[in-house]
């Protein structure tokens, strides 16, 4: 049996339009976003001191640098504040706020990202901070852990990702 031109052609069109389709339902989910980074500031006291390091391990244990992949940006979630926060012991160069879901619908995943960068713009690290299961209409406080010292990070930006339930 051979097959025609006319039955390639029309074999090629339907994987061609088949494809394509699958992109556009998955850019209507939100998939493949670029996150939309807010900028921040860092005022701190230049007596500031960086942790011990016994408070390194224990920041260590709790600063998350991964990130989730099949996060992106959800118009349904917003950052409502965020600041540079210096928390006593362990804690240290902190960045806290609050996210909001502004819909009915339950998000699997909110994830806070933060990166932190030097006087010259450099980055020094990038750090995350996640909560399941975000109610609609309901608020997160985050807390995102930052294991540079105070005195080296002059400035951070933030965004928000999720995963709609």
């Amino acid at each position: 049996m051979t097959r025609t031109a006319l039955d390639i052609t029309r074999r090629r069109l339907l994987a061609t339009f088949g494809a394509g389709a699958t992109l556009s339902v998955a850019g209507c989910t939100g998939g493949g976003g670029k996150p939309r980074y807010e900028d921040g500031t860092v005022d701190v006291d230049g007596n500031a001191s960086g942790r011990s390091a016994g408070e390194v391990v224990a920041a260590d244990a709790l600063a998350t640098q991964q990130v989730t992949e099949s996060a992106t940006p959800l118009d349904a979630l917003s950052i409502e504040t965020h600041q540079f926060v210096l928390e006593d012991g362990f804690m240290g160069s902190t960045v806290q706020g609050i996210v909001a879901n502004t819909t009915d619908e339950s998000i699997e995943l909110a994830e806070i990202r933060v990166r932190v960068y030097d006087d010259n713009s450099d980055q020094l690290g990038r750090y995350v901070a996640s909560t399941g299961d975000l109610a609609g209409n309901s608020r997160w406080s985050f807390t995102v852990v930052v294991l540079q010292s105070p005195g080296d990070i002059a400035r951070y930006d933030i965004a928000v990702l999720g995963i709609p339930s």
